[in-house]
């Protein structure tokens, strides 16, 4: 790598609920460092925002003067400075132009990306940081197309000419820690392995044409009673069960053959197995395409020299 590639140019941060990721960005967009810790918004004492991100910055030894962008769930009412939202559709000029500048308490002066939302019949859909990460994937050639980010509340992004021209939220991952935890239908589970068969079963009740969720749910429950499924393949099969029916409503809006997987953890896996099993071709974003958003971001806003 040539010195003038791994010249340090911004430090973008993506702050979520659960976790926190920094990157030392280059001036190509490389990512030259990164440091990931487990102090999402939620795990910090006190609110003490300002102390972490000072720690966090420091561990950059090249930091002096970079400019910074943020990202994530830190511009949440829960974090340390809420945002507005930009509205559909939207891209890096327009996540440019509505920057929020901060001042910390240190001095640094940081640039917060704010959320993003649109407006569905039932009602509105709000997004923070995962507009960064769809934004980062149009430096790789993923600029077009439909993306799935799976989570605890999980994302499906509709992008065309570079810019999110919507999405949708689906609880799906909560849901399924609710009803294993808090139901009738956990009694009978027994954690064990990851059993794909038992998955797969699930996915395929979702698929068919006859599938109803809310009496569906009840077979998790009769099929161990009955003997049909052994007590350690129901978490599975009710996995399978949630996130077939999550990827049958999405494809019914995002009319598709081929989904672009952001994750790399076991849930992701999850998902492409469901997807491949409807007949959906997958491919996985890199990791680092939230410090690619971060770079576009600050490009757009004229922020690099």
């Amino acid at each position: 790598m040539n010195s003038a590639v791994s010249e340090p140019a911004l430090i973008g941060i993506d702050w979520g609920t659960s976790s926190l990721r920094a990157f030392l960005i280059g001036a190509q967009g490389e990512v030259l460092d990164s440091v990931t810790t487990g102090e999402g918004i939620m795990q910090i004492p006190d609110r003490n925002f300002d102390a972490v991100f000072d720690r966090l910055v420091g561990s950059f030894p090249s930091n002096a003067g970079l400019p910074i962008v943020v990202s994530g769930m830190i511009t949440s009412r829960n974090g340390w400075v809420e945002t507005p939202y930009v509205t559909m559709p939207t891209g890096p000029e327009h996540l440019a132009q509505s920057l929020v500048r901060h001042q910390s308490q240190s001095g640094a002066l940081i640039h917060f990306v704010t959320g993003a939302t649109t407006e569905h019949i039932s009602g509105p859909d709000v997004m923070r940081g995962e507009e960064t990460q769809i934004i980062g994937s149009a430096a790789l050639g993923l600029s077009d197309g439909v993306f799935v980010m799976p989570g605890t509340h999980s994302k499906w992004v509709h992008v065309a000419l570079g810019k999110i021209q919507d999405f949708a939220t689906y609880m799906t991952g909560e849901v399924f820690a609710s009803l294993k935890d808090h139901t009738i239908l956990g009694t009978l589970m027994e954690m064990s392995d990851f059993d794909l068969s038992a998955f797969q079963k699930g996915v395929s009740a979702a698929q068919d044409w006859r599938a109803n969720l809310l009496h569906d749910l009840f077979h998790v429950r009769t099929l161990p009673l009955m003997g049909k499924l052994k007590e350690a393949e129901t978490a599975d099969f009710l996995s399978g069960l949630l996130i077939g029916t999550e990827i049958v409503a999405a494809l019914k809006k995002n009319k598709t053959k081929r989904v672009t997987i952001v994750g790399r953890n076991d849930l992701a896996d999850r998902y492409e197995i469901a997807l491949q099993a409807v007949g959906i071709s997958c491919q996985r974003a890199p990791d680092d395409i939230a410090a690619k958003g971060h770079f576009l971001i600050a490009q757009a806003a004229g922020l690099l020299t």
